[in-house]
């Protein structure tokens, strides 16, 4: 008797219907996401017949509110594009301003006062009581520049017993500083708090975080096992991050007058004031428009005056604020063409001012002397040492020497000791700007080292 072929399936036409199942979802499923996004085509309205004008119109019902659909993004295919068309290129514009305005608004300056709890990145929250637990070649690691030999050769009183400071200084013991994650991108800025009873490291990175490292913490203080406990092999030291500004930290200083207040400059165009004890960042100076764009590349305080903050700009101007004036005012000098990358005052002379910049030049002014009319006004250039390369900062110390640094590799000392005894706006002559000593020095390792 012959078999009923109508009862059994290949197996290959069963795949195959499978098959056309599954994809006749698939286009129910776009068919539905085109017409959620109100991409589907229009429906073709029906041809009204004569006989229709004649009848009685009923009253049209009120429509309802058309929502604004949510922006998805689309492909160009289902939205009926055609590749390489004009309406292609619109739509690629537009998505491209979007992502732009995106991006704007991540780097938008914040103007109020800021609490840490929230700008806490990660970490444990800031306690206010101080304890935030609850020459040219390859590097070297660990290699000393000296050794017991030399400070024992050496004649000089004051650079031996330095030496056998630093000599007594040891790398942190609890881990290994690679896994010390001090902030979430590069660091440019960095500084150490002025007390005595615990070293807090502090760093500014890339985006805007403030990470703060206390190095007097130890295993047991936070994991409850002993340091040498084979199982505590994970752990890493706490480090609380912040994030109070939206772009680049370029510098810190802590205040001479209140080691609880830290002052901060950043690309975002503004300096904050943070208060440690208090637990507050506060914008003390930014431009009134929130809009203007004037990226700080550096901050500092002069010793013997704690209200006037001074300032440097990417646009080579050099700034002075009176705390206790509104945040917005300020002396701008415009001392530079190009960015001033770093600039220093005399710790003890500090109407001194020396300035680095991308136009090659190192430069000292006296801001005893303010010459010029109103909106056009300089202080005093006293020299300029230029160098083959850009100058990216300069430092000076108590004695009056300056340190720069240089894309030339080399470190420049410059003395100026002899700066106490010279009159107001005195014109140095340019062998008196010359270093006194040139040292080789590695500042292009490509290891993205901040100088």
């Amino acid at each position: 008797m012959a078999r009923d072929t109508s009862q059994e399936i290949s197996e290959y036409e069963r795949k195959r219907q499978e098959t056309i199942a599954k994809n006749q979802a698939l286009l129910r499923e776009l068919a539905l996401t085109a017409s959620e996004a109100g991409l589907a085509p229009a429906k073709r309205k029906r041809a009204s017949s004569p006989s229709s004008a004649s009848r009685k119109t009923k009253k049209a019902e009120p429509k309802p509110k058309k929502e604004i659909p949510i922006a998805t993004r689309t492909s160009s295919r289902l939205r009926g594009i055609v590749a390489d068309s004009e309406v292609a290129r619109q739509k690629a514009e537009e998505e491209r301003e979007i992502q732009q305005a995106v991006e704007r608004a991540k780097r938008q300056r914040v103007s109020e006062d800021l609490n840490f709890r929230d700008v806490l990145v990660s970490g444990q929250h800031w306690n206010g009581s101080g304890n935030f637990l609850t020459a040219v070649g390859p590097a070297e690691p660990y290699r000393r520049t000296f050794t017991a030999q030399d400070v024992k050769q050496t004649s000089d009183k004051d650079l031996r017993a330095l030496r056998e400071r630093m000599s007594n200084l040891q790398i942190w013991e609890n881990v290994e500083p690679s896994r010390i994650k001090m902030t979430q991108e590069r660091i440019y800025a960095m500084g150490l708090h002025p007390t005595t009873d615990k070293a807090l490291v502090f760093a500014g990175d890339k985006m805007g975080n403030l990470g703060i490292f206390d190095s007097s913490q130890l295993k047991e203080d936070n994991s409850g096992k002993n340091a040498e406990d084979d199982e505590d092999d994970d752990w890493k030291p706490l480090v609380t991050i912040l994030k109070p500004h939206t772009r680049t930290i370029t510098s810190m200083q802590f205040s001479f007058t209140d080691a609880s207040i830290l002052y901060t400059s950043s690309y975002d165009s503004s300096l904050r004031r943070l208060d440690l004890q208090k637990g507050q960042a506060v914008e003390v100076y930014a431009p009134k428009d929130l809009s203007e764009d004037a990226p700080l590349s550096g901050v500092q305080v002069a010793e013997n005056d704690a209200n006037r903050l001074y300032f440097a700009t990417l646009e080579g101007a050099f700034g002075i604020h009176d705390v206790r004036s509104p945040s917005h005012e300020a002396e701008i000098y415009q001392l530079s063409e190009k960015k001033i990358g770093g600039f220093s005052l005399h710790p003890l002379q500090p109407h001194f001012v020396a300035t680095a910049s991308l136009d090659r030049t190192l430069k000292l002014w006296d801001l005893r002397k303010i010459t010029g009319k109103k909106g056009d006004r300089m202080p005093a250039l006293l020299g300029e040492h230029e160098s083959r390369l850009s100058v990216s900062h300069a430092a000076f110390n108590c004695a009056g020497q300056v340190a720069t640094t240089s894309y030339d590799d080399t470190v420049k000392i410059h003395d100026f000791s002899d700066c106490t005894g010279w009159d107001i706006g005195k014109e140095l002559k340019p062998e008196q700007m010359k270093p006194k000593t040139v040292i080789p020095h590695n500042n292009q390792t490509g290891r993205w080292v901040t100088m």
